[in-house]
């Protein structure tokens, strides 16, 4: 609904250009009203972030690496300067390398498994460190899932065990921080053609049989897992929480 998030100010981390699901949750709680934050991950990512902050109206815009020391908190520490506070925030990061991520769950290497935690797992944990003080009067944490954490999906690889891992802590963070009012929850969308999802393995072939296999017999676009997100954010949504909320044509019912 125009203007349920009038008033509200999230952060939008995980936007890469104009078929980012983060981009599809971003656009979808500017029309709701929202003020937003967004990011881009580094020089060559900027120009296909920046036309799109001026989309949507963003001021505040800022690289975001989070391998790299100190860029989190200077993120934090400029929404808290230019803002004071903060209402939501949507995490929509994630990163294996290559070698780790087309071969073996069984052959990856202690050090791309790690990798993969850190930016697609534990990135979430540091931003709802630094996010929980600044919601106030609490606020709304949402990430995003695939269906290869509940089970196994061919080529997703080293993703599925590190997405269950945030899943998990999806329910850890719904639990810790419930009590100050913030919600915290996971959408998990079906194969959508972004340029992350390009590195999988037959990844045209993984889409295609989704869009056979759903009971709605085609697949999800941005502006749908961004109308979910809007909900999540918003007043309506701040019942829900601890949650993997799947958009995805109905395909994770047939397991």
């Amino acid at each position: 609904m125009a203007g349920e998030l009038q008033g509200l100010r999230g952060l939008v981390v995980g936007v890469a250009n104009e078929h980012s699901i983060a981009w599809g949750c971003a656009r979808a709680c500017h029309e709701a009203g929202a003020e937003l934050a967004l990011t881009w991950l580094n020089d060559k990512a900027r120009p296909f972030v920046e036309p799109l902050a001026e989309q949507v109206g963003a001021r505040l815009r800022l690289p975001l690496d989070v391998e790299q020391p100190g860029q989190l908190e200077a993120v934090f520490d400029a929404i808290q300067r230019e803002w004071g506070g903060l209402d939501f925030l949507v995490h929509s990061i994630a990163f294996a390398p290559r070698a780790d991520l087309q071969g073996r769950v069984v052959d990856s290497s202690a050090a791309g498994f790690a990798r993969a935690m850190d930016v697609s797992c534990h990135s979430l944990l540091r931003m709802a460190r630094l996010a929980e003080p600044l919601m106030t009067h609490g606020g709304s944490i949402v990430t995003m899932s695939y269906l290869g954490a509940e089970e196994v999906v061919a080529n997703y690889g080293l993703m599925g065990p590190v997405k269950a891992a945030l899943e998990s802590s999806v329910r850890y963070l719904a639990a810790e921080l419930g009590p100050r009012g913030i919600s915290v929850n996971a959408v998990s969308p079906g194969p959508v053609a972004t340029r992350a999802a390009s590195g999988l393995p037959d990844f045209d072939e993984l889409m295609a049989r989704s869009r056979e296999r759903a009971p709605l017999r085609r697949l999800v676009d941005i502006a749908e897992v961004g109308a979910l997100c809007r909900h999540l954010v918003s007043p309506l949504g701040h019942a829900l929480t601890g949650n993997v909320l799947y958009v995805d044509a109905g395909l994770h019912i047939l397991g």
